[in-house]
């Protein structure tokens, strides 16, 4: 019987578990986690088998998954250097920087333990078991940094994860840091003081924060992300973060001199090329993708009843969006598939329920 020990219960940390059971029954899953609570959770839940005091707990699992924050997985990293581990154990985590991991994990390394650093690019702003999913990490990239040449124990860790349906992609530790810098970290940090900011200069204003809606909200959800964590990845990828901010600010200083200057032709193309590489997103590569534009109702369980219907139908969903979001008014649902006929077939579902949007 396969066994994979988990130190972390927390939003990854339990969506991988459901993930595997999801996919491998058999698998036996051992967890620890400082919150008791949510060990009692994921037992009576069956998210996991076992519940664990200690990493001591994993000297006897096939795969060992590190789901804590960064700081937490380095000191994992030196506790396990330190334990006789099965022989042909993995070893592989999901912090969110890699430079900072792939070092610590050297010793383990040298002693012959085989490691692969791992970072799925998934994620919610809700936090710990109870907002796990299995199909959280599905159509995402998932970043492989593996501590040795070893194709063998890449392909079975993304076996045992196989129910996760990520994409996988092999990077190199420093390759992986730039690019969440820029489009995780930084992004967080902007969000968060976006809301900070407009906290303060609204705070004499009594309906200021209630009258939020559409483009702030999807701004700053991501604000909503767990202190603990983001403070941690913060620390473990300084330089990069700081670099990126400090472009950041120079573009905004100079926005904010075409905004004095009323120079109309340097901000229409500020907001065109950002137009431009926005909507490229939905499309990478120029692969076709097939969007259809769904008007819902906010009320409670909306999305998971438009989303049951269509798996309910056979029709995958590639990703979803809501491009607005307001109280007690409908909000467009943008759902992408993969092929055309999939998007009419959706549309023949939904249609006699909700409103079809034409852009």
């Amino acid at each position: 019987m396969t066994t994979v020990f988990i130190s972390g219960l927390g939003l990854i940390g339990s969506s991988l578990a459901r993930a595997i059971k999801e996919e491998h029954p058999a698998v036996r899953i051992i967890a620890r986690d400082t919150n008791e609570e949510s060990l009692r959770y994921a037992v009576s839940h069956q998210i996991i088998d076992q519940t664990a005091d200690s990493l001591a707990a994993a000297d006897q699992a096939d795969l060992i998954i590190l789901a804590s924050p960064v700081s937490q997985i380095v000191r994992d990293l030196e506790q396990l250097s330190q334990l006789q581990l099965k022989p042909g154990a993995i070893v592989t985590d999901v912090g969110s920087t890699k430079q900072t991991i792939m070092k610590a994990a050297q010793r383990l390394i040298d002693k012959g333990v085989t490691f692969i650093g791992g970072h799925p690019m998934a994620g919610s702003h809700k936090s710990g078991v109870r907002a796990g999913r299995a199909d959280l990490i599905e159509n995402a990239f998932y970043f492989l940094i593996p501590g040795q040449d070893d194709p063998a124990a890449v392909q079975h860790l993304t076996d045992l994860l196989s129910g996760t349906h990520a994409k996988w992609l092999t990077v190199q530790p420093h390759q992986h840091d730039k690019i969440v810098a820029q489009i995780s970290h930084v992004p967080h940090v902007i969000a968060a003081e976006l809301v900070n900011q407009t906290q303060q200069t609204l705070e004499n204003e009594p309906i200021g924060m209630r009258v939020a809606a559409g483009g702030f909200k999807s701004v700053t959800r991501i604000a909503a992300s767990d202190p603990t964590m983001w403070s941690a990845i913060l620390l473990n990828n300084q330089e990069l973060i700081t670099h990126q901010l400090d472009e950041y600010i120079r573009g905004l200083q100079e926005v904010n001199q075409q905004i004095k200057a009323g120079d109309r032709d340097q901000l229409f193309d500020f907001f065109a090329r950002a137009k431009a590489s926005r909507e490229s997103l939905n499309h990478p590569a120029k692969k076709p993708f097939y969007d259809l534009f769904v008007n819902i109702p906010d009320h409670t369980g909306e999305l998971g009843r438009v989303t049951t219907m269509l798996g309910t139908a056979g029709i995958s969903i590639i990703n979803l969006q809501i491009l607005e979001v307001r109280e007690d008014v409908n909000g467009i649902l943008q759902l992408t598939f993969a092929s055309q006929k999939d998007r009419e077939q959706a549309a023949a579902v939904l249609k006699p329920h909700y409103e079809i949007v034409t852009r």
